[in-house]
């Protein structure tokens, strides 16, 4: 009698060690349905670095996943989900966000905009007017809207992509219309200090002005992604969001490029503020790793399907890529 209550205690305690460990790991309700599809996911932007080539060799490329034709849109999945790459990039952004997306059921698309050279190819875009980058997307909306047949989409963006440049198009061009969701990840929104550097033009006079504004002739998105710019003002000084959309954030208080992270945040009935911290502060991404982290497209996936959500589990996010924090 008594081994066998031995040898019930040690099964029991077994069992529940088990159950532990493993809500531990997932979290209640943190885990996802099985893929759809299966494209490769790599959450290390430095995967992302042979599709840079890949662009700049095929004006046509896109990243796995992406702008499918055979792609239906379904009752679950009723929006396109459009993804918007940031400054000084291309689609390859999305060589993590694609993959993870269409795997999941989505419909995915990307296109390239804000190009200031004349090659197609050029696989650092993003840098023209913001204003006339906003046109551009619009018309990539009705082609895919005309195309799929959707009565409105979703818009995921990165930096610029997330912020000045949806709400641009939302507030001004009729976007709020068509909108869904727009989901931001690491968003500019309220213009950004770039860590301070847009100051730096105040303490060297009279070059300091003079070189800035040689850069905003240059590279136009960049200055107009700054604190107190003219666009900024535009866009946010009649309130952050617009009726219609629901507006959803994604920021980490890490963030080297989006300062201070808080402006990321957004103001209304109508938003979700997500910061990474808060629930997970081994969390350490910051402005690059964020686009390329399982926790931010989870959240992502979240707000793009709410019914669907699942509890986002808590695990280390290193900076720029896997391994940085151990010096690896």
């Amino acid at each position: 009698m008594f081994k066998m209550r031995r040898l019930t205690t040690i099964v029991t305690a077994a069992v529940a060690c088990t159950m532990t460990a493993t809500l531990g790991l997932t979290g209640v309700g943190s885990a996802e349905a099985a893929p759809s599809k299966k494209h490769p996911v790599s959450w290390d932007f430095r995967s992302a670095i042979p599709n840079v080539l890949n662009q700049t060799l095929d004006a046509n490329w896109s990243p796995p996943g992406a702008n499918d034709p055979s792609c239906k849109l379904t009752e679950d999945r009723p929006n396109p989900v459009i993804l918007l790459n940031a400054t000084a990039t291309t689609q390859w952004a999305y060589s993590a966000g694609a993959p993870y997306l269409a795997n999941r059921g989505y419909c995915v698309y990307t296109f390239n905009y804000g190009n200031i050279t004349p090659l197609p190819s050029f696989p650092i875009q993003g840098l023209a007017d913001i204003e006339r980058s906003a046109r551009e997307v619009s018309r990539n909306i009705d082609r895919i809207m005309r195309s799929t047949g959707a009565k409105k989409v979703d818009l995921v963006g990165w930096s610029q992509g997330g912020g000045l440049l949806p709400h641009y198009y939302i507030d001004f061009l009729g976007g709020d219309k068509k909108v869904d969701k727009v989901i931001g990840i690491a968003p500019g929104n309220h213009g950004s200090t770039g860590d301070m550097l847009t100051y730096v033009r105040y303490f060297i006079p009279p070059f300091g002005p003079v070189g800035y504004d040689i850069f905003k002739a240059l590279f136009p998105a960049f200055a107009q992604q700054a604190q107190y710019s003219d666009l900024v003002r535009k866009v946010y000084g009649n309130g952050d969001t617009k009726p219609g959309p629901h507006y959803t954030t994604i920021v980490t208080k890490y963030d080297e490029i989006a300062t201070p992270f808080t402006n990321g945040f957004l103001e209304g009935d109508n938003v979700t503020n997500i910061l990474l911290q808060q629930d997970c502060p081994v969390d350490l991404s910051e402005h690059l790793s964020i686009n390329f982290s399982e926790r931010t497209w989870r959240h992502v996936k979240n707000a793009l399907t709410p019914a669907e959500a699942t509890r986002v589990p808590c695990f280390q996010v290193d900076p720029f890529y896997p391994g940085m924090s151990e010096g690896r």
